[in-house]
């Protein structure tokens, strides 16, 4: 097990023994224990009781769990809480805005056991009434458990992508294939998939390769169709394999891979429209007259009337990349040191790092008290010395307050490279008071960058309501650049709003908000939603090389 997946498994413990009216002593020393275990970087996986027992903030009851869990994924007393509540009132854990203490209240005194009764129980009312809850907390509820369902059975690309890639390396080697390619959403890069989805031209029996799969994989309901194999796998992930001759791989990839509207598009051009045995997607889009179209456009928007034009720009690559913009250290919440994070940002290949810590507000995170900010300045300027002509700007995530001001005065923002200003708190908040939130701080002339500009957490946690097209054409009168948030749960800004930042002369920059050095390779799915808004390099902030970067930082700096 992984270190997250441990402290994962000690926070449930500790959220199972508070709903069990267990030991508070107890409960506080497992959650922190799990808070810890989360921040450190050696892995536990394989360590003795008594090398655990070393470890600060561990003790010597934590190790022996801890020893458990790296070796038979649980242990004893987890399971024998698990054993003592429903798997429906588990679930509960899964909504916003409920803790142990109110689920235990939900389930003792209410009776429900489920997350649908409990909805039900909202929308008769019922829990405004109870001790404790009131209408605020019921409606809060209510739209938490309205996004579970909304969003059940999709998952995040990140999630996927490794699973469906090896999948084609398990079906290339099969006998009966000729050719093999992710398709469908996957393979449109979109940010959250519901089915993994292959295209694969055999020459054998269909059947032939259904056995393979059920042998080889063994998923759940196998099924065989006119020209799909479609299973389970990883008990809820759903599968689907379109099958076809060699001579009809390319027109059953191209047609599997497109929207529905993408392909509506290209039949409004030419009636007679065809893909049948095209030699490759190419060929398919000069029949109609149109350049190639990248899988990440096919969505059915406006690529087709751009390609006619022949307006469609040449996509994002992540090797244009020039610098890492929006990271975080041990000086705030990030688990490695300053120093760390530099020299395996020069060893990627980079220019350039801005770093980007937390500020004062974010107490939760560590932020940088005016103090800090001079000693972490003093060891950026020795960094730089040291690894010239590799250079770390002096940047902050500096925290949106409730009125939209910054977060320093304006003596202290001045001693920053760049700014990247964020909203971390008071998430609930109508689109009214957003907008005049972000837009204060969009028109602060030492806000560089808008951080990932609704908050969201994608399947998880709804962004606070903006209207896009006023915050870009904020951004837009400000020359303030908008971050492409590279996190696989975030992906905020949305890829359908680019397109109209890029019109509107906007600026992108597509930031990791990395934690820790591994952080740095989530860039790769910020270049796959850029590519799918119609990204080019020309727009990308972090794609200038450094003397350009470093002209620009100082060109938007308040004289």
């Amino acid at each position: 097990m992984t270190n997250e997946q441990i402290a994962e498994k000690l926070k449930w413990y500790a959220d199972l023994s508070e709903l069990h009216n267990g030991n508070p002593f107890k409960i506080k020393s497992y959650a922190a224990a799990s808070f810890r275990i989360d921040k450190l970087l050696e892995p536990l996986a394989g360590k003795s009781i008594a090398e655990l027992e070393q470890i600060e903030g561990v003790g010597k009851s934590v190790a022996a769990k801890v020893f458990q869990l790296s070796t038979t994924g649980t242990f004893d007393e987890l399971q024998q809480l698990e054993q003592d509540t429903p798997l429906g009132v588990q679930q509960l854990f899964a909504v916003k805005g409920i803790g142990p203490k109110k689920i235990a209240y939900i389930w003792q005194q209410l009776g429900i056991e489920s997350i649908g009764e409990l909805l039900y129980a909202c929308n008769e009312n019922r829990l405004a009434q109870a001790k404790g809850f009131g209408l605020k907390t019921q409606e809060s509820v209510k739209k938490s458990i309205e996004f579970i369902f909304a969003n059940t059975h999709k998952f995040h690309y990140a999630k996927i992508e490794e699973l469906a890639n090896q999948l084609v390396d398990a079906l290339n080697e099969f006998d009966g294939t000729t050719n093999i390619s992710l398709t469908g959403a996957i393979r449109r890069k979109c940010e959250v998939i519901e089915t993994i989805e292959i295209c694969v031209a055999i020459y054998g029996d269909e059947n032939e390769l259904a056995q393979y799969i059920d042998e080889r994989l063994s998923p759940e309901q196998l099924q065989v169709n006119t020209s799909t194999i479609t299973f389970v796998i990883n008990q809820s992930i759903p599968c689907s394999i379109y099958f076809c001759s060699d001579d009809d791989f390319f027109s059953t990839l191209f047609e599997t891979t497109a929207t529905a509207a993408h392909l509506q598009l290209l039949k409004a051009l030419k009636p007679d429209f065809t893909t049948a045995e095209a030699t490759s997607e190419e060929v398919i889009y000069t029949s109609v007259n149109l350049p190639y179209i990248a899988p990440e456009l096919r969505e059915g928007l406006h690529e087709v009337s751009l390609a006619r034009q022949n307006k469609l720009p040449k996509l994002i690559e992540i090797t244009d990349l020039k610098g890492i913009l929006h990271n975080h250290s041990t000086y705030s919440d990030g688990l490695n040191t300053l120093a760390e994070m530099a020299n395996y940002c020069k060893e990627l290949g980079y220019e350039y790092l801005g770093i980007c810590d937390h500020s004062k507000a974010a107490q939760y995170a560590g932020g940088l008290k005016e103090e800090e900010i001079i000693k972490q300045h003093e060891e950026i300027e020795l960094l730089n010395k040291k690894l010239a002509p590799f250079f770390v700007f002096k940047g902050i995530e500096c925290d949106i307050l409730g009125d939209g001001s910054l977060d320093y005065s304006n003596d202290v923002l001045a001693s920053f490279d760049f700014i990247v200003a964020s909203v971390h708190s008071n998430l609930k908040m109508t689109e009214e008071k957003a907008m005049s939130r972000l837009i204060k701080a969009i028109e602060n002339p030492y806000t560089t960058l808008l951080g990932h500009p609704t908050g969201r957490l994608l399947l998880m946690r709804e962004g606070y309501p903006i209207d896009h097209h006023k915050i870009i054409d904020a951004c837009a009168a400000n020359e303030v650049v908008i971050e492409i948030n590279a996190h696989p749960y975030r992906l905020d800004l949305d890829w359908r709003y680019i397109d109209y930042a890029l019109n509107k002369g906007v600026k992108l920059s597509i930031n990791p908000d990395a934690h820790h050095t591994q952080g740095y390779h989530n860039m790769y799915y910020g270049v796959c939603v850029a590519r799918k808004g119609g990204l080019y390099k020309e727009m990308c902030l972090n794609a200038m090389s450094f003397s350009e970067i470093n002209a620009y930082f100082l060109h938007k700096k308040p004289k």
